[in-house]
């Protein structure tokens, strides 16, 4: 699973890059709101392994694994598995220069968050992403 992480990483790394958001979000069939109650409640245990794998792939890249290209690798395995999952996009003010923004973003199954969970209580969600098994 490691390996697949690994490569999703770099995959959606390079997606960020060259692809447009709104044309990466299409391409995965990803609806916008918020998810139905029919993805709520725990993770598949598998689930867990996929964010596991995907935090310790992303420490080793050669290249920088930003949140969101964890959240979307992450989302590629959790969608391959079919595995409902949301990815989150959120603000919040630096605190560092008040006059900026700051962006942050993760993913989560049921109401587990998989990757990007370290800070993600200091952002307020701005958009959310979600697709159902």
């Amino acid at each position: 699973m490691l390996l697949e992480a690994f490569f999703w990483l770099g995959l959606m790394r390079a997606a960020i890059i060259l692809v447009p958001f709104r044309h990466i979000v299409s391409i995965f069939g990803l609806s916008t709101g918020q998810p139905t109650a029919t993805c709520a409640g725990n993770p598949d245990n598998l689930a867990t392994i996929v964010g596991w794998a995907i935090k310790a792939a992303a420490a080793r890249t050669p290249w920088e694994s930003v949140c969101l290209g964890q959240a979307l690798a992450g989302m590629a395995m959790l969608r391959r598995r079919r595995i409902p999952g949301t990815i989150f996009l959120g603000v919040a003010k630096d605190a560092t220069v008040p006059e900026t923004m700051t962006a942050h973003a993760w993913l989560s199954s049921g109401d587990t968050t998989l990757t990007g969970d370290y800070v993600q209580n200091k952002y307020s969600v701005i958009s959310s992403f979600f697709w159902l098994s």
